[in-house]
């Protein structure tokens, strides 16, 4: 029989020697930022919208003129000359004439004020139109949704014929009724995102609580005797996020684009207040003898709308990973 030998055995004094890292634990919400930052098109998607933000907001603070500002110069003999129609210029300090010395990133408009300001300062209106819309809607048709879905029979069916009758009116006559009994103006394109856009909220919200609902955890709490509202919105409510905040990503392009469409078509946004889609109008119509004047609302735009949608599609992929992404 082998007697044990005091060199036998070794004392490991490195307690760190078998940690795994790999495998160590990590909260939801930090592997869906893991997730969504190897994503290299999410990425990207974010630091476009980002330098578009920083730009609406700092830009016409720092910009020489005001977004209403007419541009104008005083001659020798006291006539005022405006700046109308200016291709984009950086000043050089040379007489060749009056605004030479003066710098017009994205030229003037025919009215004579500075484009750069007028871009910037529309699109901080759109972002801010379509964030508060966005952010409306999403409070209204969660909660529709997850009442809907939780309660169901009765008050389930009333609820989704609503919304069956609601989705079924077109937009433009929507828009066409409230141009009829609301002045033109933010409101009027706020309103028209609050009548329409919450739709796809409250669909999303209510196959989810109805997903949801017949979860351990809920029928304990319902045991227990917690009230239906308690269970909807401290309970449902938190695992319903993840497809909400993608919804809300795809939903802020489209809440952009639409009021681009509605200050385009002339029932949104009015003169001199500016919008990205009042400058595309207005570009709109000089696009043949002005072209310049169209582009930097466009780029604008199209940024917005790209970035948005790689947000989105990143934010979706991150929070249901595939198991090869794992």
């Amino acid at each position: 029989m082998y007697t044990p030998q005091s060199g036998d055995f070794k004392l490991v004094t490195d307690r760190n020697i078998a940690l795994d890292e790999n495998f160590s634990s990590q909260g939801y919400w930090k592997g869906v930022a893991v997730h969504f930052f190897r994503n290299k098109f999410a990425v990207t998607g974010l630091i476009l919208v980002s330098l578009i933000i920083l730009f609406a907001v700092f830009a016409p603070i720092v910009s020489n003129y005001a977004y209403d500002q007419i541009v104008s110069v005083t001659d020798t003999s006291g006539k005022e000359i405006i700046a109308k129609s200016l291709e984009p210029q950086f000043g050089d300090g040379s007489a060749q004439n009056f605004f030479a010395d003066r710098t017009f990133i994205f030229g003037t408009d025919d009215m004579g004020r500075d484009l750069w300001t007028r871009t910037w300062h529309g699109a901080r209106v759109s972002l801010i139109i379509a964030f508060v819309a966005i952010f409306i809607d999403m409070l209204i048709g969660t909660s529709y949704g997850l009442i809907s879905g939780y309660f169901g029979g009765f008050v389930d069916h009333v609820l989704q014929r609503f919304i069956e009758i609601a989705g079924s009116i077109p937009t433009l006559v929507i828009i066409s009724i409230l141009a009829i009994f609301m002045e033109k103006g933010i409101g009027l394109v706020i309103a028209s995102l609050l009548i329409t856009e919450w739709i796809p909220m409250s669909k999303i919200a209510r196959a989810e609580c109805l997903k949801l609902k017949e979860r351990e955890y809920v029928l304990a709490s319902r045991t227990l005797g917690a009230g239906s509202f308690h269970i909807i919105f401290k309970q449902i409510l938190p695992n319903t996020i993840g497809p909400i905040i993608t919804q809300v990503m795809f939903s802020i392009p489209v809440a952009i684009f639409t009021e681009a469409f509605l200050s385009f078509v002339g029932v949104g946004i009015v003169l001199p207040q500016c919008s990205i889609g009042s400058l595309i109008e207005a570009g709109f119509n000089n696009i043949t003898i002005l072209p310049y004047q169209i582009l930097p609302p466009i780029c604008v735009l199209a940024i917005l709308m790209l970035g948005f949608n790689l947000i989105g599609d990143g934010l979706r992929e991150a929070l249901a990973p595939k198991i090869e992404d794992m």
